[in-house]
């Protein structure tokens, strides 16, 4: 679906009538289409879903994999036409349950993962790390699939993401955010 030229500042409003196929974050009212991952994009955001998801089952936390629409700045009575910042995090981890809806999570969720890919390692590393920071993300992960590395961010004192940690392909990572959850890596890392 291509977007109308002459709009100059979408929200969810605009989200919430689009076409379910298309994938589009806006940020700050800007709309963003998002490329088709590619099948190792695939594999990892999979195997890192599938990890947390068992580690999750019975607990309160929820665990979700985009196409998921986070609304980080969406507060109590706001409309969908005030809000102009949804994203679609590869993984979301979401341990306050009173932020989901039926359209996905309003706030900021405790996890959220991101898979890089050529198109959107600066949008990731640059963009979306500020937006997570300032929504009060309490944990950050940038996947790097090229360097098979786990870039592990946590919130500090001062309320800025900072690295803590980068794991490697042969690592067990521990999901700071999540008490006693670790993911193994070699298995993210098939390939």
């Amino acid at each position: 679906m291509a977007l109308p030229a002459e709009k100059v500042r979408y929200t969810f409003a605009d989200v919430l009538l689009w076409d379910g196929d298309e994938h589009i974050e806006i940020i700050n009212g800007e709309a963003f289409m998002m490329a088709t991952p590619s099948r190792i994009h695939q594999e990892i955001t999979g195997e890192l879903f599938r990890q947390l998801a068992n580690f999750l089952e019975g607990k309160q936390c929820k665990v979700y994999s985009a196409p998921f629409g986070v609304r980080l700045f969406e507060q109590d009575g706001d409309r969908p036409e005030d809000v102009d910042t949804v994203v679609e995090p590869d993984i979301s981890v979401v341990c306050d349950r009173s932020r989901l809806d039926e359209h996905g999570c309003k706030g900021a969720p405790d996890l959220v993962i991101e898979v890089l890919s050529p198109s959107t390692q600066r949008h990731d590393q640059l963009v979306k790390l500020n937006l997570y920071q300032r929504a009060g993300v309490r944990e950050y992960w940038i996947v790097d699939p090229e360097n098979k590395t786990v870039r592990v961010m946590i919130q500090a004192g001062d309320g800025t993401l900072r690295t803590h940690e980068i794991y490697r392909q042969e690592d067990v990572a521990k999901v700071n955010a999540l008490d006693g959850c670790f993911i193994e890596l070699s298995k993210v890392f098939s390939e």
